[in-house]
């Protein structure tokens, strides 16, 4: 049974996300649309909703030519060409540029550019370039030499390796090197357990999670080149502050932070840290703020490894359900409940 209400705020919103789920009606054209249809909005009296175009159909209506309800709306077919090009990009050994690409995939330079960005949260040329890192990743633990797994990944030597400072030089990762060297504590909270890491620059990750072993693994996981230090007394103090925001969350912990992320989930993450507490946001409001889509905050979102110092639960649904977290919908609701309840 469809909720009238969310159906129309859905419409209201343009909320892409509600596609496939219903229909609307409009009496006054005879048109049924799909929910983020881009065309003016009716009045509600002329409105009716269905639960498939074929129901709608039924009733009598016909399809809007604008949005296709009845088959891959707009935004759907540029997912599925900005799919198309990160499999050329992903397939070609030539470096493509952004013309090329474009002339392949028939769209114009400019709007695959946007859309591209829009949906990764990069430029094809990043995007490439990011998965040629990861193919090094790959390469480097067999690799005889750095150069050797560089010529595999398709760079063209190892210049361009050491042009963007990261948390570890392509030689140290070959090595799993440890050139960083990370401390951390565990103690039980409200929500089971919690870790805290820290470099130093400042905290580095903070897990939720139900045993102590579980979060070890996700940290060795996440930083699986870095020499790991239990220092439940180094890091006492700032631990009992992550504790006390989770009891008390008007009480936020004041720590320096070593954010590490791509130049995108770092400025998702610095939004949600703007999100008030007691407050929500939903996917599509922040990459509307942030002139991106909905798909590519809720990634952002889902890679933050600093649970609650980056409020990334402050983040749900168009139609204010919890939708993802990380660390579970049951904390995530705990930790919205508890923040409410402090207002």
């Amino acid at each position: 049974m469809l909720d009238a209400e969310q159906c129309w705020h859905a419409v209201c919103a343009r909320d892409a996300a509600q596609d496939g789920s219903f229909v609307f009606a409009v009496h006054s054209t005879g048109i049924y649309c799909r929910p983020s249809c881009p065309a003016r909005r009716p009045s509600r009296k002329h409105v009716s909703f269905y639960a498939t175009p074929s129901d709608a159909a039924a009733a009598g209506f016909r399809p809007c030519k604008r949005c296709s309800p009845q088959g891959q709306s707009p935004a759907e077919q540029l997912d599925a060409l900005v799919i198309a090009a990160c499999q050329l990009l992903a397939d070609t050994e030539q470096r493509l540029t952004l013309a090329q690409l474009a002339a392949r995939i028939g769209l114009s330079a400019s709007h695959l550019a946007r859309a591209f960005k829009a949906r990764t949260g990069m430029t094809p040329r990043a995007w490439a370039a990011a998965q040629r890192r990861d193919q090094l990743e790959q390469q480097l633990p067999g690799a005889h030499s750095v150069l050797a797994a560089a010529l595999t990944a398709g760079f063209t030597g190892t210049r361009d390796l050491y042009q963007h400072p990261d948390a570890l030089s392509p030689a140290q990762r070959r090595k799993h090197a440890a050139g960083e060297h990370l401390r951390y504590s565990m103690a039980p909270c409200p929500l089971g357990q919690v870790l805290l890491a820290s470099s130093d620059k400042g905290v580095c990750a903070v897990l939720l999670g139900d045993e102590p072993a579980a979060l070890q693994a996700e940290l060795r996981q996440r930083f699986a080149a870095a020499t790991l230090e239990q220092d439940d007394h180094g890091l006492g103090d700032w631990l009992r502050q992550v504790v006390t925001q989770l009891n008390e969350p008007q009480r936020a912990a004041q720590l320096p932070l070593d954010i590490r992320g791509t130049a995108f989930q770092q400025q998702v993450w610095r939004a949600l840290q703007q999100i008030p507490v007691g407050q929500t946001r939903s996917y599509a409001e922040l990459a509307s703020q942030l002139d991106s889509h909905p798909r590519a905050v809720a990634s952002a979102c889902a890679k933050n490894p600093l649970g609650l110092l980056i409020p990334c639960h402050r983040v749900i649904a168009s139609n204010g359900n919890l939708s993802g977290y990380r660390w579970g919908l049951q904390r995530k609701a705990a930790l919205l409940k508890r923040e409410a309840e402090e207002l």
